[in-house]
């Protein structure tokens, strides 16, 4: 009886102090989107997936709200100062000063000192809430268009499943006017560098709610690339961005270009270019079979684009034909820019590294 007594008590302590740890656990729970990222020395070698170049400074933005930036084309890095510790996918500068990052849990960044500090302007607990008025007032307005109803109800399932929703890059004009992209079809303008934003889920074609990857302009258009050949261009006179038909029906991870041209990259190696505004492809022959995740148009105009196993295709002037380049070393790349003196400096999930100007050019040269 006494042996009976002492296992309940045991057991009564046990749950009791369960009980306690979870009270004391969900009283120590701080939301990633209010938990300002931690500075760490480590954070340079941490997952890194974004970068871009702000005047001649280099910033990159990774997992934990890590943002990072360096003054001497990569090679040291400052930590900057972040409002959240959720985890960042992309980030732009339009100006040398103003840019904005997102990531995760809808969280859309901005800066306006050239990267050295933060603050949020969105996050996924605002996003569903946009939704629904935005289109709830639009339905109030056209109480005969079935659209509205339709995304009212899409909005308020944002809200109910709360701020889970990754938003995928970013993309600014200029310091004003600027589109987020993500997950499901999600998409929204500012016209106020990010002091109001709009829901664009009606101005895309896209119905079966395709993932938005990534968004650039190619200097004379506009494009969104998605999952399952999802590609979408931007229309001035309808006001929305119209489905490109392409010839491949996997996922496109980016897409980059000059005036006249344009390249959509992604899924295992494939690569498609053209130069008509979309209307006609061309597929090109990597020679490779793994997946293309990020790209740039170098200071010569040359097209380089790298791949989730570090490999790096350079073109010659257009992307009309691309060759594989020899790297020292092959760790995965998943954001590049160039610095003001010519070096490539990389994002990938050991963090950043650089190439240096010298081996850039040369391999531009290469045959």
């Amino acid at each position: 009886m006494c042996s009976y007594k002492n296992n309940y008590l045991q057991l009564a302590c046990g749950v009791v102090l369960s009980v306690l740890q979870s009270v004391s656990f969900a009283a120590d729970y701080v939301d990633v989107l209010d938990l300002p990222a931690k500075t760490s020395a480590l954070a340079i070698n941490s997952p890194l997936s974004g970068m871009t170049r702000a005047g001649s400074r280099v910033i990159s933005v990774g997992q934990r709200g890590h943002i990072l930036f360096s003054d001497d084309s990569g090679q040291h890095w400052q930590q900057a100062a972040v409002p959240v510790s959720a985890d960042l996918t992309a980030v732009t500068f339009p100006t040398a000063t103003q840019g904005w990052a997102v990531g995760n849990d809808g969280v859309v960044l901005h800066s306006s000192d050239a990267g050295a500090t933060w603050t949020r302007q969105l996050d996924g607990r605002q996003i569903g809430a946009l939704l629904v008025k935005h289109y709830s007032d639009l339905a109030k307005a056209e109480p005969n268009n079935e659209q509205w109803p339709l995304l009212v109800a899409e909005g308020q399932r944002l809200v109910e499943q709360g701020a889970d929703k990754p938003l995928l890059d970013v993309w600014f004009a200029n310091d004003k006017v600027g589109y987020v992209v993500g997950v499901f079809n999600l998409i929204l303008r500012t016209e106020d560098g990010g002091q109001s934003w709009t829901p664009f889920q009606d101005r895309t074609d896209n119905p079966q709610g395709f993932h938005l990857n990534a968004i650039a302009s190619t200097g004379d258009a506009l494009y969104i690339a998605g999952e399952q050949g999802l590609l979408l261009k931007w229309d001035e006179s309808a006001q929305r961005f119209v489905a490109v038909p392409t010839p491949y029906q996997g996922s496109f991870f980016g897409v980059l270009g000059k005036p006249g041209e344009v390249l959509v990259y992604g899924l295992r190696g494939n690569v498609l270019r053209s130069t008509d505004g979309g209307q006609n492809w061309t597929a090109l022959d990597t020679g490779l079979h793994i997946s293309i995740t990020a790209g740039l148009v170098d200071a010569l105009g040359n097209y380089r684009l790298f791949t989730q196993g570090g490999q790096m295709l350079v073109s010659q002037g257009t992307g009309e034909q691309m060759h594989l380049v020899q790297q020292p070393t092959l760790t995965p790349v998943a954001g590049a820019t160039q610095s003001a003196d010519g070096r490539l400096v990389l994002a990938g999930s050991r963090g950043a590294r650089t190439l240096p100007a010298e081996s850039a050019q040369k391999a531009a040269l290469e045959p």
